[in-house]
C-alpha cells in the first residue's frame, strides 16, 4: 500500500517535468521566431524619384550620404555605418567610433562606400553626384533610396518610412508627430494677428549674397507665419538682389542665413550690398530688424528641431504674442 502511494506522486513529478520541458522548448521556438521576424522583412516604399524600393531584410549596415539624412536615420533609431563629412563638420552629430566617413556630400567616395558592403544606402535626389551612383548601386544589387526634404512635411514622410524600417514607431511619434504639434501650436497662436509683415530673406556666402523665395525651407516657414516675401513680387531681387526694388518695398524684416564660413559671409554682405548708402535707411535696418539667423535652425534642415525654427521666428515677428 505504501509502495502505491509513493508511485503516484512520482508519476505527477514526471508529468510536470515533461510539461516544463515542452514549455521551455516552445518558449525557445517562439524566441527564435521573433528573432527571425526581426531580421527578415518585406517592406516596399516609393522614393522621391518614384523608384520602388524593396527591403527583404532589416538593414544593419546603413550609409547616409548627407549629414541631414544620417541624423534622420539616427532619429528613427537606426545605426550609421558610414556617412559624409558634413555630419561632423556642419551638423556635429555624435557618431559611433566605428562609423566611417565616405567622402563629402558633393563628392561621395564610391570605393569607400562599396568597401563597407552596405545593405541600405540613403541618398539625396537634389545632388547630381548622388544621382550618378544610381546605376552602379542598382547593378551591385545594393538597396538604396533617394529622398528630397524641402519642408517639414517631407521630413515627416521620410521619418515615417525610416521608422517603418527600423521598427521604432515610438520615435516617429516623438521626433515627428510631437514636432508637428509644436508647429501647429505656433501657427494657431498667430491666427489672431492682423499684421502681415513683409520680409526679405537673404542667403549670404563668401562670394556674395542671394535673395531666396519658396525654394528655401526657411522662406516656407516665414510664409506659414503670415509674412510676405518681397522677392516673390520681383524677379530682379532673386536674380541680382536689386537694391532699387528693395528700397521700393522697404521690408519690415531682413533675415540672413550664412553658407560656408559665417564670418566671411557677413564680411561679404558688408563689402557688398551694405555699402549702398540707401541700405542704412531701410526700415528693417533702422529698427533693428536686420537679423542673422542661426545656421542649425535655418540653413541646415532642422529635422527634430523644426518646431524650434517656427517658434524662433514667431517670437521675432510677433513679440506681442510670444512674450
Amino acid at each position: 500500500m505504501l509502495k502505491k502511494n509513493i508511485q503516484i506522486p512520482l508519476l505527477i513529478l514526471i508529468l510536470l517535468t515533461a510539461m516544463v520541458a515542452v514549455s521551455c522548448s516552445n518558449s525557445q521556438a517562439s524566441s527564435d521566431e521573433t528573432k527571425v521576424s526581426a531580421e527578415n522583412m518585406n517592406y516596399t516604399f516609393e522614393d522621391s524619384l518614384g523608384n520602388e524600393v524593396v527591403l527583404k531584410e532589416k538593414p544593419r549596415n546603413v550609409i547616409a550620404l548627407s549629414g541631414s539624412y544620417a541624423e534622420t536615420w539616427l532619429l528613427a533609431g537606426g545605426n550609421i555605418a558610414g556617412t559624409t563629412d558634413d555630419s561632423i563638420s556642419e551638423r556635429n552629430i555624435k557618431l559611433s567610433e566605428t562609423t566611417k566617413i565616405v567622402g563629402t556630400i558633393k563628392e561621395p567616395n564610391l570605393e569607400e562606400i562599396l568597401s563597407l558592403s552596405p545593405d541600405f544606402i540613403i541618398l539625396s535626389s537634389d545632388i547630381e553626384s548622388h544621382l550618378e551612383l544610381k546605376e552602379t548601386l542598382t547593378k551591385a544589387n545594393m538597396p538604396h533610396a533617394y529622398f528630397k526634404v524641402e519642408q517639414f512635411e517631407d521630413y515627416l514622410k521620410m521619418l515615417d518610412i525610416c521608422t517603418d524600417i527600423t521598427g521604432n514607431k515610438d520615435l516617429y511619434e516623438k521626433n515627428g508627430l510631437e514636432v508637428q504639434n509644436e508647429i501647429e501650436t505656433v501657427k494657431s497662436d498667430i491666427i489672431s494677428s492682423t499684421s502681415n509683415p513683409s520680409v526679405l530673406f537673404i542667403r549670404a556666402f563668401s562670394g556674395g549674397a542671394k535673395a531666396k523665395d519658396d525654394d528655401n525651407f526657411a522662406c516656407r516657414i516665414l510664409d506659414d507665419l503670415g509674412t510676405t516675401n518681397i522677392a516673390s513680387k520681383h524677379q530682379s531681387i532673386l536674380e541680382e538682389l536689386s537694391m532699387e526694388e528693395i528700397i521700393e518695398e522697404d521690408p519690415d524684416y531682413i533675415f540672413v542665413t550664412t553658407m560656408g564660413n559665417t564670418e566671411k559671409a557677413i564680411e561679404a554682405m558688408k563689402s557688398g550690398i551694405e555699402k549702398n548708402p540707401a541700405w542704412s535707411n531701410l526700415s528693417a535696418v533702422k529698427n533693428g530688424r536686420y537679423i542673422v539667423l542661426p545656421k542649425e535652425l535655418f540653413h541646415y534642415k532642422p529635422n527634430a528641431k523644426w518646431g524650434e525654427s517656427y517658434e524662433y521666428l514667431a517670437k521675432i515677428i510677433y513679440p506681442e504674442i510670444f512674450k
